[in-house]
């Protein structure tokens, strides 16, 4: 006879059985570092999931008023019918915001580890994603009024961050998620020369990136691009030519 405690485990795996099976569709763009974050959650998760490729550019005319009210990816529809990704259920719940549903996933997927179960790796993932977010991100740092060691700044912050070795708390959590696709499309700039920059300056970021200064970044770059989530999730034949034709003029404009 099973005793209290057994029966409550076995009814809580029954519950997130349960829940994982509700269908999710996840709307997203592959130029869209932000959309990139979640695909990696839900890849890492093995999570059967509905992609579909917004063009940010020319939306569909039912996105904002059915998917998400700010027109922005990603967004994520989970629960309801099984319905064309197209035509949405009202039925289903409506989520957004990158940051949100790396949580939201983590939390679907407890087996997955996206977050660790000890409390305060629990925290240093979140901590690391807090600093990354407000010092790290949202800057411009390949425009004309930009220069490397502003780039620098940033990447010591990262680098700074990192343990010995492994991840950004060890094993692959939400963190690393949140911070890889930025790091990648960084590299696609720099290895394009897609900067507002003087001509010659990407080659030299590029020799620093490779060089002992930056020695343990570069290494959590590569662990990162070798796991099977990122392999999965990120064209970089695609993000590269459109990059190219967003970006290609920029030292042209300065």
């Amino acid at each position: 006879m099973s005793s209290p405690s057994e029966s409550f485990n076995e009814r809580g795996q029954l519950c997130r059985r349960l829940l994982v099976t509700e269908q999710i569709t996840l709307y997203s763009c592959k130029t869209c570092p932000y959309a990139h974050r979640v695909e990696l959650a839900l890849e890492e998760a093995k999570a059967k999931y509905t992609r579909y490729e917004v063009d940010l550019s020319n939306k569909p005319e039912w996105y904002t008023p059915k998917v998400n009210p700010m027109g922005k990816v990603p967004a994520l529809t989970y629960g309801g019918p099984s319905v064309p990704p197209d035509q949405p259920s009202p039925e289903s719940v409506k989520l957004a915001e990158s940051l949100v549903l790396l949580e939201f996933v983590a939390d679907l997927f407890p087996e997955a580890h996206l977050l660790p179960s000890d409390p305060v790796l629990r925290a240093k993932a979140r901590f690391f994603i807090d600093v990354v977010g407000t010092k790290v991100m949202g800057r411009s740092y390949f425009r004309k009024d930009s220069s490397p060691d502003e780039l620098y700044v940033g990447l010591e912050t990262i680098q700074a961050l990192l343990p010995d070795s492994g991840f950004a708390v060890g094993e692959y959590s939400i963190a690393d998620a949140m911070v890889a696709p930025h790091l990648a499309r960084a590299l696609v700039n720099l290895e394009n020369d897609l900067v507002g920059w003087k001509e010659g300056e990407c080659k030299t970021v590029l020799a620093a990136l490779r060089s002992p200064r930056f020695a343990r970044l570069n290494q959590y770059i590569q662990d990162l691009e070798a796991r099977p989530n990122f392999k999965a999730t990120f064209d970089k034949e695609y993000v590269t030519e459109i990059f190219k034709k967003r970006y290609g003029n920029l030292r042209a404009q300065a």
